[in-house]
């Protein structure tokens, strides 16, 4: 499909609405606290917002994987956390839920940790994809096959500081990675 113009798929104020009912059922299940931890970079915008809104106390901290290794499947860490997750609730907090294979490798790590609990907030679940049979706990939007972007989610760095989220064409993006940019800001 091509897309010339980027298609809204999330306005500022639903997702501001997303968030608030995502961190209502964070602050439920964990009222005893809980640790945050992004999955860099895309996620930054959604944990943001999140950590905002819950009204328990919270800790965060931060990860980073590894782009997939060619026709292998495997990530590597790049950023660990700096916090002991020891015996605590944590709930990753991820831009899209795509195949599951990234989640399934974090939260197996964090289970290793010894965390007392691991569940993970997804700003877009994109289930048609999925390898793993993963489902996050709490999910923002339930999402089409489609390429997004804004919000955190990106085209080679680009379009990440949109409020809202668009659907975009990734061929026009693959010839010209500032298509949108003139459309979108």
């Amino acid at each position: 499909m091509n897309r010339a113009d980027p298609e809204l798929y999330a306005s500022r104020e639903a997702i501001k609405q997303a968030v608030g009912r995502v961190a209502a059922e964070i602050s439920q299940q964990c009222s005893d606290g809980v640790v945050l931890v992004s999955v860099l970079k895309g996620s930054l915008p959604f944990l943001a917002d999140l950590v905002r809104a819950v009204d328990i106390e919270v800790e965060v901290d931060f990860l980073a994987l590894s782009r997939f290794a060619a026709d292998s499947g495997r990530v590597r860490l790049v950023k660990d956390l700096d916090c002991d997750v020891g015996g605590r609730e944590v709930v990753l907090v991820e831009d899209i839920v795509d195949t599951g294979l990234s989640l399934g490798y974090l939260m197996g790590e964090l289970r290793r940790r010894s965390a007392a609990s691991v569940g993970v907030a997804a700003l877009l679940n994109r289930s048609a994809r999925r390898i793993l049979p993963l489902e996050p706990d709490y999910v923002g939007f339930e999402a089409p096959d489609e390429f997004f972007l804004g919000y955190g989610l990106d085209w080679d760095g680009r379009y990440r500081n949109l409020d809202r989220l668009v659907i975009g064409d990734p061929g026009l993006l693959a010839d010209d990675p500032d298509a949108y940019v003139r459309i979108l800001y």
